[in-house]
């Protein structure tokens, strides 16, 4: 069943014209990579999915029609952002960052302290005063704690210690693997997009230049449209 439709989208920042005509799907449970060398669209088209920037074109979630939606009534359909930068409150706790936005389902506190343990040994310390890597696992398990149908990572380990990246991936094949999230993934590892995603969407200044399944993305796709 296919969870999130992008047809023909089109987005500008005032005269900046940013997406030209973006199309991608995602199915239930499917993990795909939205990629592309940098200025290319992929954080706008996140923006655009998640109704912080106005679009044209058609954008359908789980049934509905997300593009006359705010934001605040997407995410409430179960889309959960992890924002590039991380952006997580600073002068709030582990345990109240992870709080302020929860919702009931599966994922709880505890859930997710389970899966990053570092945040339970932190609960009480201001978000501030985390390493990156601490602020990057908060910022994922304050969007599981919404309990979304569709995980989007914008660049969830970038700038990221070696070690703390491979957490990260590790994360992600086992929420792939024991949850069935649906999951939108942008990175720059191709090596770790290969092992984890199904598809991919390759975007080349504001349009969609390839998708299909990661297993059919050769060397001279990745050479043409990401190598530097």
């Amino acid at each position: 069943m296919t969870l999130l439709t992008a047809s023909n989208i089109t987005a500008a920042y005032g005269a900046s014209q940013a997406l030209f005509g973006v199309d991608l799907s995602i199915g239930a449970g499917e993990v795909l990579a939205l990629m592309g060398r940098n200025g290319m669209g992929k954080s706008t088209t996140v923006k655009c999915i998640c109704r912080m920037l106005p679009s044209g074109g058609t954008l359908t979630f789980d049934g509905s029609d997300l593009s006359r939606l705010p934001s605040h009534r997407a995410a409430r359909l179960g889309l959960g952002l992890v924002p590039e930068g991380r952006r997580c409150f600073g002068n709030l706790t582990v345990h109240e960052n992870l709080i302020a936005a929860a919702r009931s389902g599966d994922w709880t506190f505890e859930r997710v302290v389970d899966m990053f343990p570092r945040l339970g040994e932190r609960r009480n310390q201001n978000a501030s005063s985390l390493s990156g890597g601490e602020q990057q696992m908060l910022a994922i398990g304050r969007a599981l704690m919404t309990n979304p149908k569709l995980l989007i990572l914008d660049e969830a380990t970038e700038g990221l210690a070696p070690i703390i990246r491979q957490e990260i991936w590790s994360v992600i094949r086992s929420l792939k693997a024991e949850t069935g999230l649906a999951i939108l993934v942008i990175d720059k590892s191709i090596k770790e997009l290969r092992d984890v995603c199904d598809s991919a969407t390759i975007l080349e200044r504001g349009r969609t230049v390839w998708t299909g399944k990661i297993a059919d993305l050769t060397d001279d796709i990745t050479t043409t449209y990401i190598g530097v």
